[in-house]
């Protein structure tokens, strides 16, 4: 399975999204970046499906282009007019030729789930790397109206119970990959000890 950020070049403010190429190409979120599908066209003929971690705006800003340009199906927890297959927790979804379990994650968003599979996992916003405010191991914002950080806490705390040792990548919605000498649960452990701190995360 190849995982490619094709906002990687983005200049404005946008999510990480990533294309899974494979028996069935999939795009995890889809960012705000102008030209996302040509990128997206460099590297596959057709697009499967779109899945979408959560529905904030630098998650979905091109949604509607990469869906009219490729025709794919939308996968989404809550309710969107395009939408073609909901996500619960426990479902299983393919992206590539592997299949990926949804843990439904809320506290940085009502809707955001997150998807565990064998190798890999792709953490959305509930867990970054980096993030400007921890370097290796931080967690999304839970200071607006509508977010919270006790379940964004207990988010991370059911992510560590379903994730297989065997994830040695994560691919979160902000900042870096892990690193491939860093251990996934351990980036997600210390972000969850900094979440439990209940400190502001930014001054």
């Amino acid at each position: 399975m190849d995982v490619h950020n094709v906002t990687a070049d983005a200049e404005e403010f946008t999510c990480n999204a990533y294309l899974v190429t494979g028996e069935r190409p999939a795009l995890v979120d889809a960012g705000t970046m102008p030209g996302v599908v040509d990128v997206i066209g460099d590297h596959v003929d057709d697009l499967d499906r779109v899945v979408l971690t959560h529905q904030h705006h630098d998650h979905v800003g091109e949604l509607d282009a990469v869906l009219d340009a490729f025709d794919a199906d939308l996968y989404a927890h809550a309710d969107h007019p395009r939408r073609t297959h909901a996500l619960a927790d426990g479902d299983g979804v393919a992206l590539g030729e592997e299949s990926f379990d949804v843990v439904h994650t809320p506290g940085h968003a009502d809707d955001h789930v997150s998807l565990v599979g064998e190798r890999t996992l792709f953490s959305g916003d509930v867990v970054v790397y980096n993030d400007g405010a921890f370097d290796d191991g931080s967690f999304g914002r839970t200071d607006s109206p509508g977010q919270s950080r006790e379940r964004l806490i207990e988010s991370l705390e059911a992510l560590l119970e379903r994730l297989p040792d065997s994830v040695t990548a994560m691919y979160a919605g902000h900042g870096d990959p892990v690193p491939d000498d860093e251990s996934v649960r351990a980036v997600i452990e210390r972000a969850l000890a900094r979440a439990e701190r209940r400190e502001p995360k930014y001054d």
